[in-house]
């Protein structure tokens, strides 16, 4: 039987990378043998390898939102597969404007990609890939794997979505980035596991120091667009999911703060299994 798990390959929330911070977000899903590729922020390509993954296995791939750390890496990763060896299709699925993404990639990559089809006999690498608009409701129905997505709350963005991923056997419900958001209560209802964005709020003022080039329009956006720990935890435990991972970390990489500051913010509203991200962390599903 094979295995089921999902691996946390980056776990910072936010575009920017500092000397010994983590990266920004994407997992790979492992269900029925199958290998789901969700959000591909800065690093996906490496943190797919390192988790023993042949690229030119890719096939699936779901990008909650389009901010840049959770889509940078999108193009890279595929054109690194496709070096690799990959010649079978890839479904990507995300929000309205991918496609703009993925046809300006292919254009500033004409040369090398015309080169390499040319002069290495590679496939035709646009026809490889199909790109699908993620709306609410069913969003993949396929080889005993159910994809789910509902709208989170992220704005100024609309088409940002949380997930679900379904077999016979087990749930999987990643929060994408989202303010608290009580019709994730339902759809996250009983799952095995909850995977939640989540912020300390004693360590917002230091990490606008840090990024130095925003105005109080950053320290809003993080207010009004994403969750305290606390309220991730309180989601989980309204929803009475059986085990919690915080992800998309704000901060990840502050040294004044360690995984003791993240129980002490969720201990009062969350007292199951626990998972603080790591990249790299991989969590069992069987």
């Amino acid at each position: 039987m094979s295995e089921n798990y999902v691996a946390l390959l980056g776990t910072k929330g936010g575009p920017a990378i500092r000397p010994g911070s983590s990266i920004p977000t994407s997992s790979l899903y492992v269900l029925n043998g199958e290998k789901l590729v969700v959000d591909c922020g800065l690093g996906v390509t490496k943190g797919l390898v390192d988790q023993g993954m042949q690229l030119k296995e890719l096939s699936r791939i779901f990008i909650t939102h389009l901010h840049s750390d959770h889509y940078l890496e999108l193009g890279p990763l595929i054109h690194t597969s496709w070096t690799a060896g990959l010649k079978t299709p890839v479904d990507v699925f995300g929000p309205k404007g991918l496609d703009a993404y993925w046809n300006g990639f292919l254009h500033s990559m004409k040369a090398d990609i015309e080169l390499r089809q040319d002069d290495e006999g590679r496939p035709t690498l646009r026809d490889l890939v199909r790109i699908h608009v993620i709306e609410e409701g069913v969003v993949l129905e396929q080889d005993g794997i159910t994809v789910s997505a509902i709208r989170s709350l992220h704005p100024p963005l609309v088409d940002c979505f949380a997930l679900s991923f379904r077999t016979a056997k087990v749930q999987v419900v990643f929060s994408g980035d989202t303010a608290p958001l009580p019709a994730l209560e339902d759809f996250a209802r009983g799952a095995d596991l909850l995977i939640h964005e989540a912020m300390l709020e004693a360590a917002l003022p230091a990490l606008m120091e840090r990024v130095g080039n925003g105005s109080d329009k950053l320290m809003q956006h993080w207010l009004r667009s994403h969750t305290f720990a606390h309220d991730a935890a309180k989601t989980a435990t309204n929803a009475g999911v059986k085990r919690l991972a915080l992800s998309h970390l704000i901060p990840s990489d502050d040294p004044t703060y360690n995984d003791d500051h993240w129980l002490e913010a969720i201990k009062d509203h969350w007292s199951g299994e626990l998972y603080i991200g790591k990249d790299g962390m991989r969590i069992s599903l069987d």
